[in-house]
């Protein structure tokens, strides 16, 4: 929201500088994004008179001009190109060494064709007052005694900007007036009573043109009220220059003088208002909904298509405009207009908003709409603009003709002033608050036992109760007045608050982070041809409201942004990336199919143990076990035996088959993937074939931790005799799995066997023939109480032996 300080100074008695108002403004909620001061831009640019005008000697389209800058002083030579400059003219002049903005450049002084230029005379564009560069700046040649002023001083121009940051429950605000009451109430000046419109806008004759609302009783609330008025005999053409002034100022393009009205209106109360060119108006303008196959051209030449939902304005031959948002081309009015027809509607706020985003039009009108215009401002909103077009178009105005009822919000609040002290510990006397609201313009009221009857402006859509009522008064007391009070200290150690499943987070990330894995933050919005790689058994979730196409379908898997992240990386020549992110991932729209997952990845040489080349030996590439050994420190993490899970080779199809795997608890529970990325992915996605492996770990699929009966640690059981080592080698099927061998050699004997691990495999010779390997174990026995004998040895190596064949076949080498 923008306004000048003139501007505001018409609904303001103030003698506050501009920086105690923005102060005032950002301090009662009103935060302003900046102040614009023309003399910062404009100061050095001045009245001058151009004294003589000769061809330039070598250029047809060139003058040099003797130009006047100085009451007094000599003239100075400028080389101008504008065609309509000529002896005489007041016109706007820079100096050497001026920034000119529209230009982007600051001047020098330098030859053109041979004749050097001591300035420049400035076109409206030059100086961005608006888009006309057909020539220089005429000034108005009565100021001819201001030659050597500077140009923003002698038009008026030196009026600083100020732009509001509107929070979108301030529908009040997006006019001057509602600013000026805030500052009011909050001490800044004294509110000037509104401008009295007198009787001579209501005509004699009626409005020759009907006006009615259709809509059936579902859609009443689309337009409850439609009033207009038309006025005979307007003279159009362009506005008044202060009104034009103000327009540009805060970066509207004057129009002419009955597109301007409306705009300085709903700038000036928060009123937005349309007019038509009545001549072009056919039978009947009424206000219905839109029908499928129904189209317009709005105001900016554009055709706009419209549904059943949108509410239009229309006549017999068809769409003129949304309601609230814009207005058509064809019934728009112009230079030419002499009769002129004056909206003055109230549109519900969200079918606005709806249809400004399906229009994807951003106007003004929908600005305020969408937030809630005061609806008892369309009958003073109309009159106030037949008013203005009469004092500055003249005419003859007919009746108003109104179509509906206006909408009376009617509320009125009991209100307990002791509230502002218990929901804010502000204390303020009972007679400050009532001063506060009576200053906003609320109806105050003594009711019972203190407290108060508070009627709310039909303009304040958003204060429903005393909460609301509480707001505006310490905003206006000023927030900073709020005492800050320390909360009391808790006796005693606080409980615990995190959940089971934020503390499995915490951990997992803490262990990646400790391997060398950094955390990264994806979009958990991606490209459809990414889910479609990664989706797996799920359902692709795509978004009905993207914002691009590149972010379309919510992911199903964290990997796509990871790898993204690792290519990015590579890209600026970082090769080995080391990456992990916890986050959410979608396989479906339900709720069950959100889950959370720890997932990483490893590229190039950034394995556990360092990356890069050294001169002791450059580090390997990434294996499938580096991926796994980030999964086992994890589950080791969240307090799961990492010997527990069952190892299979059903891993999803974007890990290479052969070198990845997937960790089960059970047929069912799937607890992690890991291994090494497939080519063919990283090709669909369009990146390097470079060594990279990933993990995705399921942490909503493990179990809850277990509540031990008592506080007390187990005690710590280790014994102090040596470890006794025995080696086996058993023949199995080529296809047995090395991790059926260690499960059944480890639960041979659950109290002394503490360790089994692989430490060797030989599958050629005679072996390769009969489709079979040779799988050497190491089997750990820690006695506990006493020295095992040979006897006891023998007996476990029996159990193992035994145990080992009943699972997978697999017989001694012998």
């Amino acid at each position: 929201m923008k306004f000048t300080l003139g501007w505001l100074k018409d609904h303001l008695e103030t003698e506050a500088t501009t920086e105690e108002l923005s102060t005032a403004l950002s301090a009662i909620g009103l935060e302003v994004d900046g102040i614009e001061d023309p003399a910062e831009t404009l100061g050095a640019f001045t009245i001058a008179r151009v004294v003589e005008a000769a061809k330039h000697p070598d250029a047809d389209k060139l003058q040099v001009l003797q130009v006047e800058v100085a009451p007094g002083k000599p003239t100075v030579e400028v080389v101008c190109g504008a065609p309509n400059a000529r002896a005489g003219m007041l016109a706007v002049f820079a100096p050497i060494g001026t920034y000119v903005p529209g230009l982007d450049v600051t001047l020098v002084k330098k030859p053109v064709r041979g004749v050097v230029s001591n300035g420049m005379m400035c076109s409206a564009a030059e100086l961005e007052l608006s888009d006309d560069s057909d020539g220089i700046l005429d000034v108005d040649g009565t100021l001819g005694d201001k030659v050597g002023e500077r140009y923003i001083d002698a038009l008026g121009l030196n009026d600083p900007v100020f732009d509001v940051a509107l929070t979108p429950n301030r529908p009040d605000c997006t006019g001057v007036r509602g600013i000026a009451r805030d500052l009011a109430a909050a001490g800044l000046g004294r509110l000037k009573p509104a401008r009295d419109v007198g009787p001579d806008v209501e005509g004699d004759v009626a409005c020759p043109i009907a006006i009615e609302l259709r809509f059936d009783d579902a859609a009443a609330d689309a337009c409850p009220v439609f009033a207009g008025r038309i006025i005979e005999g307007v003279k159009n053409g362009p506005s008044p220059e202060w009104l034009q002034q103000r327009l540009t100022a805060i970066g509207l393009r004057p129009k002419n003088a009955l597109v301007d009205v409306t705009n300085y209106i709903s700038y000036d109360l928060g009123r937005p208002l349309h007019v038509y060119d009545a001549d072009k108006v056919s039978g009947t303008i009424h206000a219905r909904l839109g029908a499928e196959g129904e189209s317009f051209v709005g105001l900016d030449d554009a055709t706009y298509e419209v549904d059943d939902e949108m509410c239009v304005i229309a006549d017999d031959s068809g769409v003129l405009g949304l309601g609230g948002v814009m207005g058509g081309l064809a019934t728009g009015s112009t230079d030419a207009t002499t009769r002129v027809l004056i909206e003055s509607a109230w549109f519900d706020p969200i079918r606005t908003a709806a249809t400004g985003r399906k229009s994807g039009l951003n106007t003004d009108a929908r600005y305020r709409f969408e937030r809630g215009v005061d609806p008892q401002s369309v009958i003073p909103g109309l009159d106030l603009a037949t008013c203005m077009i009469l004092d500055i178009c003249g005419g003859t105005p007919s009746q108003k003709t109104i179509a509906g009822v206006v909408p009376d919000p009617d509320l009125s609040i009991d209100f307990d002033p002791a509230r502002v002290a218990k929901l804010t510990g502000l204390t303020l006397p009972d007679a400050h608050i009532k001063r506060i609201l009576t200053d906003l313009e609320f109806d105050v009221v003594d009711g019972e036992a203190g407290t108060l009857q508070v009627g709310v402006p039909s303009w304040r859509p958003d204060v429903e109760g005393s909460a609301d009522l509480v707001e505006e008064v310490v905003r206006i007391a000023r927030i900073d007045n709020v005492p800050s009070t320390p909360l009391a200290a808790l006796e005693g150690v606080a409980r615990p608050t995190l959940t089971q499943a934020q503390k499995q987070s915490r951990r997992a990330r803490r262990t990646l982070a400790a391997r060398g894995l950094v955390e990264a933050i994806t979009w958990s919005f991606i490209p459809r041809i990414e889910a479609e790689t990664f989706v797996g058994d799920g359902d692709i979730v795509q978004l009905d409201n993207p914002i691009s196409v590149d972010l379309s379908t919510m992911r199903p898997s964290l990997l796509p942004g990871l790898l993204s992240a690792a290519q990015r990386n590579r890209n600026r020549g970082f090769e080995d990336a080391a990456l992990f992110e916890l986050g959410q991932a979608y396989r479906g729209a339900s709720e069950n199919d959100q889950r959370i997952i720890a997932a990483g990845l490893r590229t190039g040489t950034a394995g556990h143990s360092g990356s890069g080349r050294h001169w002791a030996g450059a580090a390997p590439d990434v294996t499938a076990f580096d991926a796994k050994a980030d999964v086992m420190a994890v589950l080791a993490s969240l307090g799961l035996d990492p010997d527990k899970p069952q190892i299979t080779r059903d891993a999803p199809a974007w890990y290479h088959l052969g070198q990845s795997g997937t960790l089960r608890l059970g047929p069912k529970t799937i607890l992690a993937h890991f291994g090494v990325v497939n080519p063919r992915t990283l090709k669909a996605l369009g990146l390097d074939d470079a060594p990279t492996v990933a993990f995705e770990i399921f942490l909503d699929a493990f179990p809850g931790g277990k509540k031990r009966a008592t506080r007390a640690m187990a005690p710590m059981r280790a014994g102090d005799l040596m470890p006794v080592r025995r080696d086996f080698a058993f023949v199995v099927n080529h296809d047995t799995a090395a991790g059926d061998v260690v499960k059944a050699a480890r639960g041979a004997d659950k109290t002394l066997i503490s360790d089994v691990s692989i430490f060797d495999v030989f599958a050629g010779g005679a072996l390769a023939e009969q489709g079979r390997k040779s799988l050497a174990v190491e089997v750990t026995l820690q006695p506990m109480d006493e020295t095992l004998t040979d006897k006891d040895i023998e007996a476990v190596s029996d159990k193992v032996i035994a145990a080992v064949k009943k699972a997978t076949g697999g017989e001694i080498r012998g």
